[in-house]
């Protein structure tokens, strides 16, 4: 996999860059997707974690560009115009979808004449997903806290690049097969990692409401500070509910995200401190959990398996003691 704006060599970079600039150069006028006539598969991807899965099953026959780098929050995320350059330039656009990206989103369906977009969610079938409590969303985005919901986006990952691409068809399938047994040992593995977690610990309190499929799949009842989206602002009204919650039931941790302020969680732990004269441990720098993006390329948690990974050790470390 050769990768444009995650993890490519500086010259590659530039190269890519100069080429796709003279491409836009010469079809400004252009009506309809991106006519591909042959590999590489130029794809721009969203989110970190949707490029992590089409660099896996795309492998050397696709080029991937990702508009929003480590540590960025999606559901505030705004598009640039520079983003829509590259996205002009892009054979396959691939999204997360079910409003992941927020503001974003009315782009996509407004140009669907002028970008071939797929959504890996797309793949899901609706009745695994969750609602989501937010307005503007039918569904909770966050499937790939799920392995095997994620399974399925890999897989409608593998089905979009060979319908654009099929003389690579076996490629990709080769590729999909080899990462879903790979994320199958990973399941297993996680949840003898999460086995630490007594029952009665099993509760997870963290910045917004992004780990209700980690929920649901790995038996934890999940608290969030904000809902679905992080676009929503806390009042005093959440802080203080959970703040007693917190307080009554003895919580003994709290996480933070990489992807948002720690600010709220703070406050409500000042409140908890205050009223119930109790300390509870808030989970946080180079242990805070990674929620919606990866971390930062070529890092242990810069792919979806070592972030995955990274988030089963630190929740059961902090409520297994």
């Amino acid at each position: 996999m050769r990768s444009g704006g995650y993890g490519l060599a500086p010259m590659s970079f530039s190269l890519l860059v100069l080429g796709w600039g003279l491409l836009a150069c010469g079809c400004g006028g252009r009506e309809g997707p991106l006519p591909f006539r042959g590999p590489p598969v130029r794809v721009v991807c969203t989110t970190t974690i949707v490029a992590d899965a089409v660099a896996r099953v795309g492998g050397e026959r696709v080029v991937v560009q990702t508009l929003m780098t480590a540590g960025v929050d999606p559901h505030k995320y705004i598009m640039a115009a520079g983003d829509r350059k590259k996205i002009d330039q892009a054979h396959l656009v691939v999204i997360n979808g079910l409003h992941l990206e927020g503001k974003m989103a009315d782009a996509f369906e407004k140009n669907t004449h002028r970008w071939r977009t797929v959504a890996v969610t797309d793949g899901i079938e609706p009745t695994a997903l969750l609602a989501a409590d937010d307005e503007g969303a039918a569904y909770d985005p966050h499937v790939w806290f799920d392995i095997g919901l994620w399974k399925a986006a890999v897989s409608k990952v593998c089905a979009a690049l060979t319908e654009l691409d099929p003389d690579g068809a076996a490629v990709y399938q080769q590729n999909t097969t080899a990462y879903l047994n790979e994320l199958n040992q990973l399941d297993a593995e996680i949840r003898q990692v999460l086995d630490r977690v007594p029952p009665e610990k099993r509760v997870l309190v963290t910045s917004h409401d992004a780990f209700r499929y980690f929920g649901r799949a790995y038996g934890f009842e999940v608290i969030g500070l904000q809902g679905v989206s992080t676009a929503s602002e806390v009042g005093t009204a959440q802080r203080h509910a959970l703040a007693q919650k917190l307080g009554q039931r003895r919580i003994p941790a709290v996480f933070t995200e990489t992807s948002v302020a720690p600010d709220g969680l703070k406050a409500v732990l000042d409140d908890v401190a205050e009223k119930y004269k109790l300390t509870i441990q808030l989970v946080g720098g180079d242990e805070a959990l990674y929620s919606d993006s990866l971390g930062e390329p070529g890092s242990p948690t810069g792919t979806y398996v070592g972030m995955i990974r990274h988030n089963a050790r630190v929740i059961a470390e902090a409520l297994s003691r």
